[in-house]
């Protein structure tokens, strides 16, 4: 592991950084002399900084502060390793860290690990879940009083429209994307296309598919960090929030996944445009836990603004072939890559819970045995459908008690994320929409 800083010299400061509930890193900046012993030894601070609130403060209520004297967890690298960190000026390094307990146990409200004990799930039963997402982003000026689009750096000019994949809004902001494709090859992050899309500024990358989940979440949360360090640079912001123009569709965070068998077939694969039978019994499982895993996909006060009817964004419980007004789409194309879309989180999710509820309530239904409904033909907005919760005091209350969730996720992670997001709620209550943008724009 320190191989990669023996080779970058120039390398003087590192960061060691863990993911916590909202996706935010928290961790260390450490001299790069001192790297050994992180690498050997890991590092350590509190339990709690895994699950503070959006702000950054404590949960009032938690039992991982006062109660337990604020005590220390143990911080070890994960098996990604050292990575550059481009969007800073002086050269740097990540070490993506994840949470153990004194004896060596993974802490259970540690998101990734939350996914990891998924994947055990899966290995247990010797499948593999094949991942790939698609990040929407906005690029956006600040600076002033309202949003609005970045000046071009080709043309000097401000476009105040909607560019569904056009070339041109691409290649206005060309040094830009360029930069970000070779910082995403420094990093080893396995960017692919890039398009505009239907919002203001707003813009889509998709991940390449990969059979290891863990790496899939990394990826994805590297990715959201990278976007908006770079943009800074380059003199405006880049957000993930799930809707910051009232009049234009909100951004999403697109995951595709199909499942091996220890032969690497995929077992969604009937050799025709349908799927097996076992891919039935994921969609159901999917469909679920849809409603009480809302949190997860809308896990912020602004993430309920996008899921609005007739926005892009799925506000039904239901499945369908090639359709994308569906919250989980059957793409068509090649049988051998028969696979499953979700289509419901916000660009503003932690990648690692996202991935843990979908692929979790995927085995579920394959566990159970369990059959969706018909799928749906035409309009899914115009259809009679089990709606999902439009705001987020029901998905937080879905969250707690639902029994789909409970096979997911552990119950210190389900008691965690409720009381951090009820703390939010309670005191985004007090803001203004124009403040709870301020906050979200450069944290999710």
């Amino acid at each position: 592991m320190n191989n990669w800083l023996r080779k970058n010299p120039q390398v003087r400061t590192i960061r060691v950084a863990a993911a916590d509930l909202n996706g935010q890193a928290r961790g260390k900046r450490i001299p790069s002399r001192f790297a050994d012993k992180v690498t050997t030894e890991g590092t350590r601070f509190p339990v709690s900084v895994l699950n503070l609130d959006i702000w950054g403060e404590d949960i009032d209520d938690s039992p991982l502060v006062f109660e337990t004297g604020d005590a220390d967890g143990v911080l070890k690298p994960t098996e990604r390793g050292f990575m550059p960190m481009p969007w800073l000026d002086a050269p740097s390094a990540l070490l993506p860290i994840w949470m153990f307990r004194e004896d060596g146990r993974p802490y259970p409200g540690d998101p990734r690990h939350a996914l990891r004990a998924v994947l055990d799930r899966y290995k247990a039963r010797g499948l593999t879940p094949v991942c790939a997402v698609e990040l929407e982003f906005f690029l956006i000026d600040d600076s002033g009083r309202n949003l609005q689009v970045p000046i071009s750096p080709r043309s000097g000019k401000r476009r105040k429209a909607a560019e569904t994949m056009s070339i041109r809004a691409l290649d206005q902001f060309d040094l830009f994307f360029t930069d970000l494709y070779d910082a995403c090859e420094e990093m080893d992050i396995p960017a692919d296309t890039a398009i505009s899309e239907a919002g203001l500024g707003q813009f889509e990358i998709n991940l390449m598919h990969c059979d290891d989940a863990l790496r899939a979440a990394d990826d994805a949360w590297l990715f959201k960090m990278l976007v908006k360090g770079l943009a800074r640079r380059h003199g405006f912001a880049a957000s993930f929030m799930a809707k910051p123009y009232e009049d234009y569709s909100g951004s999403g965070l697109h995951t595709h996944f199909s499942v091996l068998d220890e032969n690497g077939d995929n077992i969604f694969d009937d050799g025709g445009p349908k799927g097996t039978a076992t891919l039935r019994h994921a969609v159901a499982g999917c469909m679920n836990a849809m409603r009480g895993s809302a949190l997860v996909f809308c896990p912020h006060a602004n993430s309920f603004d996008r899921m609005v009817p007739e926005s892009h964004a799925p506000t039904g419980v239901c499945w369908a072939y090639e359709n994308r007004t569906a919250a989980i789409r059957i793409p068509s194309g090649s049988h051998k890559a028969r696979r499953i879309e979700h289509r419901v989180s916000g660009g503003d999710v932690n990648p690692y819970l996202m991935l843990a509820a979908v692929l979790g309530a995927a085995l579920n239904g394959i566990e159970d045995g369990a059959e969706p409904p018909a799928p749906i033909t035409g309009n899914a907005y115009a259809a009679d459908l089990p709606r999902m919760p439009s705001d987020w005091k029901t998905a937080i209350d879905l969250f707690e008690s639902c029994p789909h969730v409970a096979r997911i996720f552990a119950p210190e992670m389900v008691r965690n994320f409720v009381l951090t997001k009820r703390q939010e709620l309670h005191y985004m209550q007090e803001l203004t929409p124009e403040e709870q943008v301020e906050i979200y724009l450069d944290t999710v």
